[in-house]
């Protein structure tokens, strides 16, 4: 028999499930990723930090665990939340269950929740923080918990997934182009389209200085995602402005924010954020839509983009802003993930284009 599991929320939600994965307290903010598959490599984005994953989609753990899918090197989300786990994997390259991979990382997750209403809670009230819990069923000493959990809004969460020294990724033969990436919580399957490209990248902290990637001069700047508020993360905002004009950059999730506050705009907290493999976007340079594999709660404000800065991509679903540049500067970026993983392929080609303006810069030069 599955044991007895408790979901709080911070508005005084309380729902009963059962036990799935590790035994334990977690708490964190709770949203919900809207994405059918891809469950292992949502679980293991280091943009997940410090969150309780709500999966829309009913049934979990379809097809196992693979050893070829991982985004990081372990899980980086705080603890999963769904309707019910599929208990026998079905896939060639599985090697593990979903509960078994959340125990093995000691990851507390708990199942038999009517997820779409719970989210439907979300969509209303907004994102929330909730705590999940297998040994402290009491309703009221569970909401006196979390009222103590700190807020979303100012905490800086890079530089706890960051690297903490720097690594080179794709060292062989047919390297073409030296690219320094930030690490705020970078996704490894960036790293390897950016290696097919022909990219050696040299990942750096997340507190890395503009004096210390300059000096190994490399031929462009990458700004990965990552967890948390952009505009707590002031040293990369500051190394952000430092590098402008100097070498091509390229920004993508939190990266596009610091992006977006270093040439002067500002940010906000989303009432719900935007997560999952299947959100519309529209491209406003080809008039072109491109579904998107999108996971942030923080967008640019659109009255705060200074006039040297164009919006280039639009969000289909409530108009915020997915994408800018800014010519002068050679640095562009967008709020969703063009690498996918999981997702569709659609806004790929922006890898591409990011290899195309050192292609011109060096022509300059």
């Amino acid at each position: 028999m599955k044991k007895l599991a408790k979901l709080v929320l911070e508005n005084g939600t309380v729902l009963s499930g059962k036990v799935f994965g590790a035994m334990g307290e977690v708490s964190g903010e709770i949203c919900f990723n809207t994405g059918m598959t891809g469950y292992q490599e949502i679980l293991t984005d280091p943009s997940y930090c410090g969150q309780l994953i709500i999966m829309t989609y009913p049934h979990i753990g379809n097809y196992g665990i693979n050893e070829e899918d991982f985004e990081s090197k372990k899980i980086q989300a705080s603890g999963l939340i769904i309707r019910q786990e599929s208990i026998i994997p079905s896939n060639f390259r599985s090697s593990n269950t979903l509960s078994n991979f959340l125990k093995k990382n000691n990851i507390i997750g708990i199942q038999e929740i009517d997820t779409r209403m719970l989210t439907k809670i979300i969509r209303t009230e907004g994102a929330m923080n909730s705590i999940i819990s297998t040994f402290d069923l009491e309703n009221n000493s569970l909401l006196n918990k979390v009222q103590k959990i700190p807020s979303m809004n100012g905490m800086d969460l890079a530089k706890i997934v960051s690297t903490k020294r720097k690594y080179t990724w794709g060292l062989n033969k047919k390297i073409k182009y030296n690219i320094a990436a930030i690490d705020f919580g970078i996704k490894e399957n960036i790293l390897r389209l950016l290696e097919s490209h022909k990219c050696q990248t040299t990942v750096y902290p997340a507190n890395v200085t503009a004096t210390d990637i300059l000096k190994n001069n490399p031929d462009a700047i990458f700004l990965s995602n990552g967890p948390g508020d952009p505009a707590a993360v002031k040293y990369a905002i500051h190394t952000v402005k430092n590098l402008l004009g100097k070498k091509p950059i390229f920004g993508i999730c939190l990266g596009h924010q610091i992006l977006a506050l270093a040439l002067g705009a500002k940010t906000y907290k989303l009432k719900f954020g935007h997560r999952g493999c299947n959100h519309p976007v529209k491209n406003l340079l080809t008039n072109k839509t491109e579904i998107t594999s999108q996971n942030h709660g923080f967008s640019v404000e659109p009255k705060s983009i200074p006039k040297n800065v164009e919006i280039t991509h639009i969000s289909l679903n409530d108009s915020t802003i997915e994408g800018i540049r800014c010519k002068e500067k050679f640095a562009f970026s967008v709020q969703f993930h063009p690498e996918s993983s999981p997702g569709p392929h659609d806004s790929r080609y922006l890898f591409k284009e990011f290899i195309n303006m050192i292609k011109k810069i060096h022509a300059k030069t």
